[in-house]
């Protein structure tokens, strides 16, 4: 996105389920600033340290270093305010605060980008990134490929049984469904009989 006004801040969202490309767009463009000599900063929550601690990571392996924060305040106090792109990843271990800390950076003329999920295991609205929605220039919605039919996905699928609304894994925890295959929550499981075991075969004295 080209704004023509230079020192106009705004703000992009990307959003939609786990493993459909988020953290790699987000990167996509955070690169793309650095090869256009801008200073970035990028912040993840210190609680998502699946692949690395300091380093924002896609589920296709592109990594980037990171600010590791424990909420959108902390980042807003380590945010080296000479930096012109401001990206945060994983939006939803952020808190609602990041809305206002998103609003506050763009207007003080700064690009900010923001990814993380858009509806929680259950298929709801998942803050804050309902919110930044609507407070954002420019919006992404990427969708995964659903692991049961192929179709895009749009769903973000728990396997374990936890009532938690945060729970931190990837692949074996989660996968990506579409509308018609997506069960809220943990899905159903089907306990089917076990085969009796298999006779040996006699064998001659």
């Amino acid at each position: 996105m080209d704004f023509l006004v230079h020192n106009t801040g705004w703000i992009e969202a990307i959003c939609g389920p786990m493993f459909s490309g988020k953290s790699e767009e987000l990167i996509r463009r955070l690169r793309r600033a650095m090869i256009a000599r801008r200073r970035v900063q990028v912040f993840k929550p210190v609680m998502d340290d699946r692949y690395s601690r300091d380093e924002i990571v896609s589920h296709a392996d592109s990594r980037l270093e990171a600010t590791v924060v424990a909420n959108a305040r902390e980042a807003l106090q380590r945010l080296d305010w000479r930096a012109q792109v401001v990206g945060f990843d994983e939006s939803n271990f952020f808190g609602p605060d990041l809305v206002d800390v998103a609003q506050q950076l763009a207007d003080s003329g700064k690009q900010v980008i923001v990814a993380g999920l858009d509806t929680d295991f259950l298929g709801r609205p998942f803050p804050p990134m309902p919110e930044l929605l609507a407070v954002a220039e420019s919006i992404t919605k990427t969708l995964a490929i659903c692991m049961r039919c192929g179709n895009p996905a749009k769903h973000t699928q728990r396997l374990v049984e936890s009532g938690d609304l945060i729970v931190v894994g990837a692949a074996g925890a989660y996968e990506a469904r579409c509308r018609r295959c997506f069960e809220p929550g943990a899905p159903r499981q089907e306990w089917l009989p076990l085969a009796p075991p298999a006779t040996p075969p006699e064998t001659e004295g």
